[in-house]
Order: C-alpha cells, then sequence, then structure tokens
C-alpha cells in the first residue's frame, strides 16, 4: 500500500474548505430544523418505591445478609408485576387516560437500583403533568395490588419518591444534536477527500518526479490569477509577470544544464492533450528571443498544432507542405512574427501519415539545415500518449522537454512517457510543471497584477 504523506493531504484537504462550509452548514441547519420544528418535547418523571421486611424498628435493625438478599430477589418480581397489565390496566381506568396497554408499557421503564430493595418507575409522556400523575399511580396501584397478591404482608412496598412534573423535556438535545452533525459533517467530507487523495496517482510535485521517475524538474509554470484572458504569449505582452518569470527561470535552467554543451534545438512535449506544451514551447521560444538569440518555433504537431492561432499567422503552408516540397524552397515556409528574433514554421496542412514524415530522413536534412541559421530551435511537438511522432522527434534533437498539468497528469502516463524516450535514446531535459496552484501547491509565487489564467 502507498505511504500517504499526512503534509501533502493537509495541503490537499485545502481544496475542500468550501465543501465543508457547506456541508457544515446544511448539516447544523439539518439538525437545528428537526429538533425545533419536527421533533416533539418528550417529558420524563420518575419514583421510586422500596420493598422492605414487615415488623417493628427492633427487628429492622437486626435484619440478616439472608433477608436483604431475599429481598432483592423478590424486587425483580415485583419490577415485572409493576409493569404487568393488571397493574397497568387499573392505572389506565383510574386516570382514563385514552392509551392501549401495550402503548403505556412502552412508555415506562421499570428498573431495581443495584444492590438496593429500591424500584424505579419512570414515565414518559409528551405533556410535563401526566408522565408525572402516571407514575405516581403506577406507584400507588401496584402497592395496593402487591398487598393482594401477597397475603401474608411479609414484604412491605412504600413510595419512595414522589414524581414531580418535570421543567424541561428529556430529549431537549439540540446542543449535542448540532455537535454531532458537525462530526458528521466534517467526517463526510474528510472521508471523501482521503478516499479521493489515496486514489489519486497525478502528478503533484517535485518529489514525485525526482524520486519516483528519477527526472529533474526543469521549472515550473504558476497558474495566474488573472481574469482577462487577452494572450497566451505572456512572456511577450505582460513580461513582468510571475508567469513570464517562470518562463524566464526555465530558460536560464536549461542554459546552465546545455553549458558543456551546444544547445540548439529542443523539443517540448507533454504525456496528454490539454497539459500545455504549446503554451510552454511558444512563450520559451519568446524568451530565448527576448535574450537575443535568433529563434525558430517549429510546430512538430501535425494532428492539433496551433502554434498559427497563437501568433494569428496564415496557416496555408507549414511544415507538412515542406517535407512533401524540396527542402530547398525552406525560406519560404518560416513566418517572421512581431516579435524581433523570432520566426515560425506553423504545421500546415494536417496530413494522414505525420509519423512517417516527422521520421524521414528528409525530416532529418531540414533540422540540419535550420540549425545553421538560427541559435535556438524549439520544437512544438504532438502530446507523447499513444503517438509516436514526438518520441521519433526526441532523437532527432538535442534535449526534451515533458511538460506536465500540475495535479492533473498521471503517474503511469509520465512513466509511459519517460520510458518511450529513454528506449529511443532520447536526452530529457526535464519536467516541466504547468498550472501549478500556489493556493494547493507546497511551491509557492508571489502575485503579480499582470497575471492570466492559462489553459
Amino acid at each position: 500500500m502507498e505511504e500517504i504523506n499526512i503534509k501533502d493531504f493537509v495541503v490537499y484537504l485545502k481544496r475542500y474548505i468550501l465543501a465543508f462550509i457547506i456541508t457544515i452548514a446544511v448539516a447544523v441547519a439539518g439538525a437545528a430544523v428537526y429538533d425545533t420544528t419536527f421533533k416533539k418535547p418528550i417529558y420524563q418523571a420518575q419514583t421510586t418505591i422500596v420493598v422492605a421486611k414487615s415488623g417493628d424498628a427492633e427487628a429492622s435493625v437486626a435484619t440478616t445478609l439472608n433477608d436483604i438478599n431475599a429481598s432483592q430477589k423478590l424486587v425483580a418480581t415485583y419490577s415485572e408485576i409493576a409493569k404487568s397489565e393488571l397493574v397497568l390496566n387499573k392505572v389506565i381506568d383510574n386516570l382514563s387516560l385514552r392509551i392501549h396497554t401495550k402503548d403505556l408499557s412502552k412508555r415506562i421503564t421499570i428498573k431495581p437500583v443495584d444492590d438496593t430493595s429500591i424500584i424505579s418507575i419512570t414515565v414518559k409522556d409528551l405533556e410535563a403533568n401526566s408522565s408525572a400523575t402516571i407514575a405516581n399511580e403506577i406507584a400507588k396501584v401496584f402497592s395496593e395490588e402487591i398487598g393482594n397478591i401477597y397475603k401474608d404482608r411479609t414484604y412491605n412496598v412504600s413510595q419512595l419518591s414522589v414524581a414531580v412534573a418535570p421543567s424541561a423535556p428529556s430529549n431537549n438535545t439540540l446542543t449535542r444534536d448540532l455537535i454531532l452533525a458537525v462530526a458528521v459533517a466534517i467526517l463526510a467530507v474528510g472521508g471523501f477527500a482521503f478516499l479521493r487523495f489515496y486514489l489519486d496517482d497525478t502528478v503533484k510535485h517535485r518529489d514525485d518526479v525526482e524520486k519516483i521517475f528519477k527526472l529533474p524538474v526543469a521549472g515550473s509554470i504558476s497558474k495566474s490569477d488573472m481574469k482577462m484572458k487577452t494572450s497566451e504569449l505572456m512572456v511577450a505582452k505582460y513580461p513582468k509577470s510571475i508567469v513570464s518569470e517562470n518562463i524566464k527561470s526555465l530558460r536560464t535552467n536549461l542554459q546552465f544544464t546545455a553549458v558543456d554543451k551546444n544547445l540548439k534545438t529542443i523539443l517540448v512535449t507533454s504525456t496528454n492533450a490539454e497539459e500545455g506544451k504549446s503554451f510552454v514551447a511558444s512563450n520559451l521560444a519568446i524568451s530565448f528571443a527576448q535574450a537575443d538569440k535568433r529563434v525558430l518555433l517549429v510546430d512538430c504537431d501535425l494532428r492539433k498544432g496551433r502554434v498559427h492561432r497563437l501568433f494569428k499567422l496564415f496557416n496555408n503552408g507549414g511544415l507538412s507542405n515542406l517535407l512533401t516540397d524540396n527542402l530547398k524552397n525552406f525560406a519560404s515556409y518560416i513566418r517572421p512574427t512581431n516579435i524581433n528574433n523570432l520566426d515560425v514554421i506553423t504545421c500546415g496542412t494536417y496530413p494522414p501519415n505525420p509519423s512517417e514524415l516527422l521520421a524521414s530522413q528528409k525530416n532529418r536534412r531540414l533540422i540540419s539545415a535550420l540549425r545553421k541559421y538560427y541559435d535556438i530551435i524549439i520544437f512544438d511537438g504532438a502530446p507523447v500518449g499513444g503517438l509516436a511522432d514526438s518520441v521519433i522527434l526526441s532523437s532527432f534533437v538535442d534535449e526534451t522537454l515533458i511538460v506536465v498539468k500540475d495535479g492533473n497528469t498521471s503517474r503511469n502516463d509520465l512513466m509511459a512517457v519517460r520510458d518511450s524516450l529513454e528506449k529511443v535514446g532520447a536526452k530529457i531535459a526535464g519536467v516541466v510543471f504547468n498550472i501549478v496552484s500556489h493556493k494547493s501547491s507546497k511551491y509557492y509565487y508571489y502575485a503579480s497584477d499582470s497575471e492570466q489564467d492559462i489553459k
């Protein structure tokens, strides 16, 4: 069984704060409404009777242990008689009660007090006075009937305490019920959260990647709080935002890891779709361009490429078209952008055989030719999950970045991607966490007025 990290679980519980609040509020309101509206008040009155041996005061003082034991045994018998139909029918007649003997019996609790000759009679009723009246009447009728049953009068029965009308209902448990409602709500939401946390196999933070997958973390991209969504090209539009700073940190990390080698070609891929690889690739390209590098961004997602939409470029001729054309014409497929030092090759027409095009020697020669004209070439590849496109391309480039969506990407998927890339000898620069929430993550970021939601 997988070890549960308590600190991680506590952080995970923060996601359910609203659920806790709503569930507790509903539970408390339900308990309060039930107790004050639907729950009928029940009043409880109690009287006691004592079973004592007949005789004078001196005889009572000289009572032996055998007499006490005999009296206590008789108490058990008397308790059953007190609740018998003989006694209860007379109580009903004497008080003119409109109730059946069985129903009255359910309201009565008669039991001997431990190690004594005392019998306790407790009556519950919807009216306070009625509960006391019935309890006292049972004691009276019972005493009379015992005299009729036991003619020798060896033991007398006397009422020890008189029942009085209670001032408050015995079932007034509002405080207890409210506390119980809160406890049940917390356990319900907490149990649900724990079950989801235990069954959740998504990659959540640095430790998962470094310890489980033995992969470095190349960078983390913060989830933005800005509501306006005018552009995904954050580094160009909001260069001082926290997201832009995250991208620049990623660029710096890549440069440091390649200090002893000529890093020119970088593939950006992901485990599955919608994890932000195009966003990372595009903004990383802009970041390198801002660092006075001659940069080319190539959209190698020949199935659902969208770089042309991010940069608002025409896609009537792109990589797929270039790979079916004469490579000497590659310059006509390169599109300049409004960002200095950055050019783009769009994906082009979606072909029926993207894997074959990317695996071709023609593509390898194209990459070799482009290296002569650019300092950095970033390839936005297709997701690896179930596809061979980026796995093939990873063997052509210097480094490969794997983008994962924080708390969303499956560990099994990431494991499969890593294994697929390693089988073809790909050099994995690291994992990039995308859309990392500072509220739920163990990593924190300073807020910025120019942040924006990234999707």
